[in-house]
């Protein structure tokens, strides 16, 4: 169990001083939202392993209702606890006490929590929510931790929480593949957020998980301009295939990955 500090999810390895320093000072919630497929998931766990593994605390959301992320991320005997993202939204009122008690800890990564849904769970095992309880949850989450990267659903027409949380975060990451149905889908989804809440200035575009073939003049034919090409990596999608995402990537060919996680980290949240 967590000895909860006052005002915050985390209490281990953690100094007051620090943590409301950390607070203050950083650009707090991060989505990260592209097309099916595109690596929006691994782009997300990956960042939120970097800021734990430098000892800043971070809480993790997986809003994938359809195929629920949290048993894909990590083995279930990893976890601390087995809670779910559903019973926060299904409350009347979203509160700190009911996200800290619906939180997971990872027993091996003590600067990290994840919130997700449950294996076998889907968008109807819990009461429906609306915008009011996904933008609470997101309220709260800024009063008790000092970092936040949400994993956004990628059909935000009937997800609320990704939908919000694309209009009420800090900064966004776009994560578009090198090819036409990657952008077709991007450009069927953008009108459904309303343009006086999606700011443009606050958006990063990626291009995620680019092949050797996938030259950079091409890129650009296809993508326009981009702000981080995040590199293909056999060892990454090995740890996708076996559910292992927190593993450390140690092989030579997936230095360019974490290379760029590491500038996407340093630019979004300034470590």
């Amino acid at each position: 169990m967590l000895n909860f500090k006052k005002g915050g999810i985390f209490s281990r390895n953690t100094e007051p001083d620090k943590m409301e320093q950390e607070a203050e000072n950083s650009a707090q919630v991060l989505a990260v939202w592209g097309s099916p497929g595109c690596g929006k998931t691994m782009v997300a766990v990956k960042l939120a392993k970097h800021l734990a593994d430098k000892k800043k605390n971070v809480v993790l959301v997986l809003c994938d209702m359809t195929a629920p992320m949290l048993p894909c991320i990590c083995p279930a005997g990893d976890l601390e606890s087995d809670h779910s993202l559903g019973s926060i939204l299904a409350a009347t009122h979203v509160t700190d006490s009911l996200i800290k008690h619906n939180c997971n800890t990872h027993k091996k990564i003590s600067y990290l929590t994840i919130i997700g849904m449950r294996k076998g769970e889907n968008e109807y095992t819990y009461p429906a929510h609306n915008a009011t309880q996904a933008t609470e949850l997101l309220d709260h989450l800024r009063d008790l931790a000092p970092y936040i990267i949400i994993d956004c659903g990628s059909y935000i027409a009937n997800d609320i929480l990704s939908a919000v949380a694309l209009m009420e975060s800090d900064a966004v990451l776009r994560l578009v593949n090198c090819d036409l149905k990657s952008i077709s889908y991007l450009s069927s989804q953008l009108p459904l957020l309303k343009d006086h809440k999606w700011d443009a200035d606050k958006q990063y575009k990626v291009a995620s998980n680019v092949k050797s073939n996938e030259a950079s003049e091409h890129m650009e034919q296809v993508l326009g301009n981009v702000v981080f090409q995040i590199p293909h990596s056999p060892e990454l999608a090995t740890q996708m295939l076996s559910g292992n995402l927190f593993a450390d990537l140690a092989l030579k060919d997936s230095r360019g990955f974490r290379k760029e996680i590491e500038k996407i980290a340093k630019e979004v949240f300034g470590c």
